[in-house]
């Protein structure tokens, strides 16, 4: 059983990061939404270039980790989240969203259905407000919603050797061979091991789920295993870079409660239509039945190297009219400029659109391009 459950809440003593480990590899540890998070080890080019090129190893048990157990667990969760919750096999998971009433996104996160629990995975510093809306349609249900975070830290092993590096740890133990698929390891660590295939920045990678007791020697075999590949521990630095240019949203950062589902991408990963009915589920039917939503999340370059964009400010057409804003930005890779993540209206969000960013530092020309940005090793652009 993943969670260790006594009865009861557990006390709020999360397993948070790995901090003395962090600090003796070279870790620069900053708050990041109200969670201690590592920036970087001392390089956050070579961290990036783990993550594209060879493997990457991340500590993410600031992340929230809630376990719904009870007899009516699946049928609950069924009737609150996006995604077909029912057809989930024992060890298997799907991503999923919490949306109000009004299909405005709560949070965006991962269901894994274990033996005894269903395991949520979402992002950090949210706890409270993913259980208050859990519970607060908890009525008759046998139901409750614990905190696995004391028990149970997260590892990820991310890049393309991923599997070749998670083989080297654990040697000839079963790897999970479909996305979100999960397996259990047992005998290796003290407790048990849940690893799940979950390519978290697209390409491959793997997320490992041990027991707070097991943490610090499981990172350090993983550790030692990447490094022994040309691969490297990574920060929060480099892998918000690569998953801007990746195209992935993230909660609290490119969607929130602002934000209608289809907006953000989630549809064509977490929304079921075939499913019967859920909290929300009204309003998103009827935007897909009755055509799209106004604004939709979108890829752009900056065209130019002279001004910079930030976080936030205004997208407008060529005729002066305000169309979006900036979400996310990240660095391209050689020096070729900015990508960006943000909302465009659909009057103007067509591939190869020009538009025109308006901040602080002046105006400078955005042109609206496929995601991901990929290959990441040759994204300059030869007419800048």
């Amino acid at each position: 059983m993943f969670f260790a459950y006594q009865g009861g809440r557990t006390s709020v003593l999360y397993v948070m990061l790995l901090s003395d480990t962090h600090i003796k590899l070279g870790g620069r540890i900053a708050s990041d939404n109200g969670v201690d998070v590592v920036l970087d080890y001392g390089d956050a080019e070579v961290e990036l270039d783990a993550l594209v090129n060879r493997v990457g190893v991340r500590d993410l048990s600031d992340r929230g980790r809630f376990c719904i157990v009870g007899a009516d667990r699946v049928r609950f969760l069924h009737g609150q989240v996006t995604n077909d919750i029912s057809k989930l096999g024992v060890l298997q998971g799907c991503p999923a969203a919490l949306v109000s009433a009004k299909g405005r996104v709560q949070m965006d996160l991962t269901v894994f259905r274990l033996e005894e629990e269903l395991l949520l995975d979402f992002e950090s510093g949210f706890d409270e407000a993913v259980r208050s809306r859990l519970e607060a349609y908890i009525i008759a249900d046998d139901v409750q919603v614990l905190d696995a975070r004391p028990h149970y830290g997260l590892v990820t092993i991310q890049g393309p050797e991923s599997e070749l590096c998670l083989g080297k740890v654990f040697l000839s133990e079963p790897i999970p061979e479909r996305e979100l698929q999960v397996v259990k390891i047992q005998g290796v660590l003290e407790g048990i091991v849940y690893c799940a295939r979950n390519p978290r920045l697209g390409g491959a990678g793997f997320d490992l789920f041990a027991p707070a007791g097991s943490m610090s020697l499981l990172f350090e075999r993983i550790r030692a295993a990447a490094a022994g590949l040309g691969g490297s521990v990574c920060g929060s630095l480099a892998w918000e870079r690569l998953r801007v240019l990746r195209g992935i949203p993230r909660y609290g950062v490119d969607m929130d409660e602002s934000s209608l589902a289809p907006e953000t991408g989630l549809e064509s990963r977490a929304i079921s239509y075939s499913k019967g009915c859920y909290i929300g589920q009204e309003v998103i039917a009827r935007i897909r039945t009755y055509g799209q939503v106004a604004r939709s999340l979108r890829g752009m370059r900056v065209l130019g190297r002279t001004v910079p964009a930030a976080v936030g400010d205004k997208i407008h057409a060529e005729d002066g009219r305000e169309v979006g804003r900036i979400t996310s930005l990240a660095v391209l890779p050689g020096g070729g400029g900015l990508a960006l993540l943000g909302y465009v209206r659909k009057e103007h969000h067509a591939l190869g659109s020009c538009l025109i960013g308006r901040g602080s530092q002046g105006e400078y020309p955005l042109r609206i391009v496929s995601l991901p940005y990929e290959p990441v090793g040759t994204l300059v652009d030869s007419n800048q």
